[in-house]
């Protein structure tokens, strides 16, 4: 078991730098685009840097909690956490890149402090968002649960413990589209949840979106 974990870990590690690496490369192409409407210190600073003045903490508290958990689990039940702790974790890992990519260029960090959209911003409708206007969060969410269950880690229950966060950011997001495509954005939050996908049965789902960190997400 402990090799299993070990392995897992690992890929686990590979993975959130990925998704890391993914939002670092958008933000850098972000920062060549013209900036338009924002809200709160992004209107000040820019996104990038109403991130940077949030992350920065985030990321120095993460690093400091990340001793293990004074947990002991049985050997029958760490085979169980590790095999629920994987698929929750790949799970969020894809959702967080299918909506990364879905956004390509209209992609853009966002933050407590505040969220940008570009001069020239446009609606993604395609990928993850026909289904949640938030998959990026969902897909952290999901990611979260599982990286708990995999590291058993303070580190983990502070990133949970700080999931509200993401609600926050999300319902900013959408105050600031709909300020920017107004009824197009308002018909589109109604049919479309913010993070959880509704389950249809016999019928298509279909939907218009937009992004997540989004210059409109990623951490």
């Amino acid at each position: 078991m402990d090799t299993a974990e070990t392995i897992v870990r690992a890929l686990g590690a590979a993975g959130l730098a990925l998704a890391l690496a993914e939002a670092g490369w958008g933000a850098a192409q972000g920062m060549r685009r013209p900036p338009g409407r924002a809200s709160g210190a992004a209107g000040r600073i820019g996104a990038l840097g109403a991130y940077l003045v949030s992350g920065g903490p985030y990321l120095a508290v993460c690093i400091l909690l990340w001793h293990r958990l004074p947990v002991t689990l049985p050997e029958s039940v760490r085979a169980v956490d590790l095999a629920v702790g994987t698929l929750l974790g790949a799970v969020g890992l894809f959702f967080y890149l299918w909506g990364r990519f879905a956004l390509a260029d209209m992609y853009n960090v966002s933050s407590s402090l505040g969220s940008e959209l570009y001069s020239s911003h446009r609606l993604v409708t395609s990928g993850p968002y026909r289904f949640v206007r938030h998959p990026m969060y969902f897909g952290i969410l999901v990611g979260a649960l599982g990286a708990l269950l995999v590291y058993r880690t303070w580190t983990t229950v502070f990133v949970i413990a700080a999931l509200p966060g993401a609600v926050f950011k999300a319902r900013r997001e959408d105050r600031l589209l709909a300020a920017e495509f107004g009824k197009t954005y308002d018909a589109y939050r109604r049919r479309t949840p913010g993070f959880v996908p509704r389950i249809r049965i016999g019928a298509s789902a279909r939907g218009t979106s937009v992004e997540e960190g989004r210059g409109r997400d990623g951490s």
